[in-house]
């Protein structure tokens, strides 16, 4: 275990790190923060840092700069989330406040995200399988012709057409309408095959099929296994740190342009909690010199999909961290009230 001084020695030198660009020598570390100690015991400090592999040389007489270990430890142990300022909020809830549907709400918070962070932004799409259903509405469009919508609770909306059995009249569509939504309404898609699946025999013998046509249409819009959906942003930033890539930037590039890896980077929803994997912690090899934080973004207490940013390993984590979970609160709170 590190001493809180060296731990403070540790806090230092990334702070100052990511802020010049330069790597840190002991001199610059005592005229810069009050560390209480001389020169000489800083720089016996930053021997054992190096030793341990926190931080490394990358020139012969040249200062330190931190490793994916020693970031590890500065956002496990010393790096507090960073509180946004009120003008920060305020234009975070103007931009996304004039929302007018779930991809206006996906690509204004990719826009936000890459330009509050000035990295990389991520956003993935609410997942049906996470949802409840909020509406369902049914519209004839022909005697024998009918239209679904399907709305759930993150706003988004699958349309189906129906080409019925039968001919099927107001009355009945109203009616199969008005018994629908009072089953499903709120209700986990998960349980939604077992609260309607009674329905056809309530109707009239002639109405059943067409009544047993929609329900098994709609039982397949909920159990599809639609393409996940990312929205990203912001990938010019990137050349903004070219010299913080080893050789070249084109492998952070590529592996950017794969949807699989990016839903790996973010991880899997139903863990809502702040996730921040640093370099060599990112399986893809591509992205070995980046580091990714993300977080859950929900319409409730439960996360329905992901949002994050990836950028260098050097980047100001507190700043980033409080800017993430900032916009997935307010992108909660509009799929709330949407």
């Amino acid at each position: 275990m590190l001493s809180e001084r060296r731990l403070e020695v540790l806090r230092a030198i990334v702070q100052d790190y990511v802020g010049t660009e330069e790597p840190v020598g002991s001199k610059a570390l005592t005229e810069r923060h009050k560390l209480g100690v001389s020169p000489a015991t800083v720089r016996n400090d930053m021997a054992v840092l190096e030793d341990e592999g926190f931080i490394a040389q990358p020139h012969t007489s040249a200062g330190r700069i931190p490793t994916d270990k020693g970031y590890r430890l500065f956002v496990d142990k010393l790096a507090g989330v960073k509180p946004l300022s009120s003008p920060e909020r305020r234009a975070i809830h103007n931009f996304l406040d004039g929302a007018v549907d779930l991809d206006d709400v996906v690509g204004r918070t990719v826009r936000l995200l890459a330009q509050l962070t000035r990295q990389v932004a991520i956003v993935q799409y609410p997942s049906l399988t996470r949802s409840t259903v909020r509406h369902v509405e049914l519209l004839s469009l022909a005697s024998a012709r009918l239209m679904l919508v399907l709305i759930t609770d993150t706003g988004r909306v699958e349309q189906r057409m129906i080409d019925c059995p039968a001919p099927f009249g107001e009355t009945s569509l109203a009616d199969l309408r008005a018994r629908l939504n009072s089953r499903v309404v709120g209700r986990r898609f998960a349980d939604v095959p077992q609260l309607v699946q009674d329905l056809p025999d309530s109707f009239e013998s002639e109405d059943r099929g067409t009544v047993s046509t929609v329900l098994s249409t709609l039982l397949e819009t909920l159990v599809e296994e639609t393409e996940e959906r990312l929205m990203i942003g912001g990938t010019s930033n990137l050349t903004r740190f070219g010299h913080d890539f080893p050789v070249v930037i084109r492998p952070v590039l590529e592996a950017l342009e794969e949807q699989v890896v990016l839903l790996k980077l973010l991880g899997e929803a139903k863990d809502s909690g702040m996730t921040v994997r640093i370099g060599h912690e990112n399986a893809h090899e591509g992205l070995n010199s980046t580091s990714v934080v993300a977080v859950g973004y929900g319409s409730g207490d439960e996360a329905v999909a992901k949002l994050g940013v990836v950028g260098p390993t050097r980047m100001d984590y507190p700043g980033t961290m409080g800017a993430v979970r900032a916009v997935a609160r307010y992108v909660g709170q509009i799929l709330a009230e949407s």
